[in-house]
């Protein structure tokens, strides 16, 4: 092991020593008690995650982390991006492996890359797009690894860059999966998110995105479907740090059975961020009377001159539109599944590549009889 990995292993069990595993009297942790489920000893040892990038394309360079000698542009971001809260400090320490990508300036990848992430671990990303270069991530988990998969995905977006970020992560009935994904997006920079979380035992998805140049945008958007006793946690912060920054934020969430749905999305706008322009809608459909959807919107704004909104809902099906497509013959499973998606459809539409989408709309069928199996 080579002595800056063995400093930072030294580093992560000092945070978790003295900050402990995040738990719920953390506020931003609240709905997702990781010490209830798992210790330090375990994620320490839980070894490294698989990646894989089947078919790289063209014009993207690849660096495997597990290996010395890194390029200056690895060694100048790897660890550097965002605040390395615990878990993300966890998975740069005991990490032996992982991937890092770089598009140079003014590349524009027309193929999305396509990373599968696979087994129980830690696991480090590096994303680095140069000024005014563009490339589509499609982020795949596959299998349930068992115990712990921690992945740490950092992004550096510099003036003009653009980069869409699909992530599909597959029900994991038996897994504990955390993933924290810090952005930092120079001036003009775009960052888009689609997620598409079909729950585990506990799931935890992350994200810290600084808007620190002018210009830069943030748009995220994403779908929830849960049955069984399955849990899924998306938690953001978006901080405008510069002035005329946009960020957008859509969250649809089914939640069947015994599950857990939780959205939790701060905005904060900066001293001296003026003109900036956000928004967050979150809205959940309870399909039983065991299910439970957490969502919890939050603005904290600084400056002058802003648009700022927010909201959040949790219902059930509408009933006069179930009755209608039921007086129309319609079985009353199909008329749900229809409703379903129609809730769905929005935040879906927001991925622009038809394949991704269809790919998400596969797995929203597979999911949906699971959530759908207590409804009445």
């Amino acid at each position: 092991m080579s002595a800056p990995r063995e400093a930072r292993r030294a580093e992560a069990l000092e945070s978790f020593r003295v900050r402990g595993m995040p738990h719920r009297r953390f506020e931003h942790w609240r709905y997702s008690d990781l010490r209830a489920v798992l210790d330090a000893g375990q994620v320490a040892q839980a070894g490294t995650a698989h990646w894989q990038i089947p078919e790289p394309p063209a014009g993207v360079e690849l660096f495997d982390l597990g290996k010395d000698c890194a390029p200056d542009w690895v060694a100048r971001n790897l660890g550097n991006v965002g605040n390395r809260p615990t878990m993300e400090e966890a998975s740069l320490a005991f990490a032996d492996g992982g991937v890092a990508l770089r598009v140079p300036r003014g590349a524009q990848i027309a193929k999305p890359v396509r990373l599968q992430v696979s087994a129980a671990g830690n696991l480090r990303v590096l994303i680095v797009l140069e000024d005014d270069a563009a490339m589509t991530l499609f982020e795949v988990h596959t299998m349930d690894a068992g115990l712990v998969r921690n992945v740490g995905v950092e992004v550096a977006l510099a003036n003009g860059a653009r980069l869409t970020h699909v992530r599909c992560a597959s029900p994991s009935p038996r897994s504990f999966t955390i993933e924290h994904i810090a952005v930092e997006a120079a001036a003009n920079a775009h960052y888009v998110a689609h997620l598409a979380n079909f729950g585990s035992r506990l799931s935890r998805t992350e994200l810290h995105i600084l808007l620190q140049g002018e210009g830069a945008e943030a748009h995220l958007s994403g779908v929830t479907v849960l049955g069984g006793e399955l849990h899924a946690d998306v938690t953001s912060h978006i901080e405008h740090a510069a002035g005329k920054t946009l960020s957008t934020q859509l969250f649809k969430h089914v939640a069947g059975g015994r599950s857990r749905a939780v959205y939790q999305g701060k905005i904060t706008v900066r001293e001296g961020a003026n003109g900036s322009d956000s928004r967050q809608t979150a809205k959940a459909l309870l399909m039983s009377q065991r299910a439970e959807a957490d969502l919890k919107p939050e603005l904290i704004i600084f400056a002058d001159d802003v648009k700022c909104a927010h909201g959040a809902a949790v219902g059930d099906l509408d009933e006069d539109s179930l009755f209608y497509l039921r007086s129309r013959g319609i079985p009353e499973r199909e008329a749900r599944k229809l409703l379903i998606h129609a809730f769905l459809e929005e935040a879906i539409a927001a991925v622009d590549d038809g394949a991704l989408r269809d790919h998400i709309w596969q797995d929203v069928e597979s999911a949906l009889p699971r959530a759908m199996e207590a409804a009445k």
